[in-house]
């Protein structure tokens, strides 16, 4: 079922944007990754189809693309993770926008947000790879984010435009029906059931 935007709001904190660089060696191979970004300054930048203004992806295969055009990350997680075996800041996560306001069980695959000038429409829940695990020097962060739910999402651009780094995403279009993130999340990593 269809419902009407309610004025439901995320707050947008950080936006980050970043180009592959090394990361590291994986056993023989040397990897490639952008999942070191930094802060966008300035009050505006430009959201485009496949990406923001100054960011790129290594592994085309996994990352970025039409459906994985931006990841925004909720800020309030930190506080979760930095109450563990953690010491993160936001960006740890490679997550292009820091948004506060919603988490993944409030947030359903489909919905429409307004930023800006853009529209952007949430199109799935994150995956952790090993990447993310070298990136913060502790590959049990993929198990603790399976663990945890605290995934984040993807988004796709249905409008491209000129977004700010700060300030509001507002919901303009949800499926009721449509699962959570959180929901989504837990049925890629939901175990087989034994007959």
């Amino acid at each position: 079922m269809r419902d009407r935007a309610d004025n439901t709001q995320l707050a947008v904190e950080r936006v980050f944007v970043g180009t592959p660089t090394v990361l590291g060696d994986f056993g023989r191979e040397r990897v490639l990754s952008a999942i070191a970004k930094h802060e966008v300054r300035g009050t505006h930048i430009t959201l485009q189809p496949t990406n923001l203004d100054g960011d790129r992806q290594a592994d085309l295969d996994n990352h970025g693309g039409i459906d994985k055009a931006i990841y925004l990350y909720p800020a309030e997680h930190y506080s979760a993770w930095n109450t563990s075996q953690y010491a993160l800041a936001a960006g740890a996560f490679g997550e292009n926008v820091s948004v506060r306001g919603a988490l993944e069980p409030d947030v359903r695959v489909g919905d429409v947000w307004q930023w800006g000038d853009a529209l952007i429409q949430v199109s799935q829940p994150r995956q952790p790879c090993y990447k993310l695990g070298m990136h913060v020097g502790n590959k049990a962060i993929i198990a603790d984010m399976v663990r945890s739910g605290r995934c984040g999402w993807y988004a796709r651009v249905l409008q491209a435009g000129d977004v700010p780094v700060r300030g509001a995403m507002v919901l303009q279009d949800r499926d009721s029906d449509s699962p959570t993130v959180a929901e989504a999340f837990a049925l890629i990593f939901e175990s087989p059931r034994r007959a």
